[in-house]
């Protein structure tokens, strides 16, 4: 890969995780308390022995991030990845539905889902992608002047061999950025430009996450704990578990 290409997706890094960590910032300051309890499991919470506001709070704020940072995070991959496969040659992104990339490489039309990791979707899901890319290669085939056409399954990260599974292609980490890049190289050298001013954005993180886990905690003491702020344990069940009233 060429010093200007290399160039051209730094850039596109350093502007598209500012972004992302703008969203991490934005989460956890529109974060409430209630809709937040209304889909965890109070039973978990109880069998782990978290019996104080502070602890099952900071348990609470913990997966919620976690999980809304994942599923960020992977949006910003998969955007990379249709980026990377523009600006290299051969690439653009696609309008056929459930899939991200059509990227020609050695007289190849490779049909390219796009995933951030391996565990992704239900069985549901994996079905759609199937249907998905059966539609899209009967749509190329009306055409006389398709040539050979690879549906593929592109996973963004992890180390697994390439496997055709005889309705498509599986192939992630190295082998993935190589096929859209031609740079065998390209999955290491992502890694610096996604650090850009990671710790002004950790410290702000940080900072508002802080304030988040005061109020939170503030705001369960005074909903779902009594008088000598012991956790109110059927009170937060109720809350999670109990019936609509008939209409609701």
């Amino acid at each position: 890969m060429d010093a200007e290409t290399r160039d051209l997706i730094q850039q596109y890094v350093h502007e598209n995780i500012d972004s992302f960590h703008a969203k991490r910032l934005d989460n956890i300051k529109g974060l409430k308390l209630k809709l937040v309890l209304a889909s965890k499991n109070p039973y978990l919470f109880r069998a782990k022995n978290l019996n104080s506001a502070t602890a099952l709070v900071a348990a609470l704020l913990d997966a919620r991030l976690s999980s809304s940072e994942e599923g960020s995070f992977g949006g910003f991959l998969e955007d990379l990845a249709i980026y990377v496969a523009s600006i290299t040659g051969g690439g653009q992104k696609s309008t056929a539905e459930g899939i991200d990339i059509e990227l020609t490489r050695a007289d190849v039309r490779y049909l390219i889902a796009v995933k951030s990791g391996r565990n992704w979707g239900n069985q549901g899901q994996h079905n759609d992608l199937k249907d998905n890319f059966r539609k899209a290669v009967k749509v190329l085939k009306q055409s006389k002047h398709t040539g050979e056409v690879q549906p593929t399954l592109g996973i963004c990260y992890g180390k697994f061999k390439t496997v055709n599974n005889g309705e498509y292609l599986h192939i992630g980490g190295q082998s993935f950025w190589h096929l859209l890049s031609g740079d065998r190289k390209l999955f290491v050298d992502l890694i610096d430009p996604l650090g850009h001013e990671a710790e002004a954005h950790a410290e702000r993180f940080e900072t508002e996450k802080g304030a988040t886990y005061t109020r939170l905690t503030a705001e369960f003491i005074e909903a779902f704990c009594d008088a000598e702020y012991k956790i109110d344990w059927p009170k937060l069940v109720c809350f999670v578990s109990q019936n609509l009233p008939a209409g609701s």
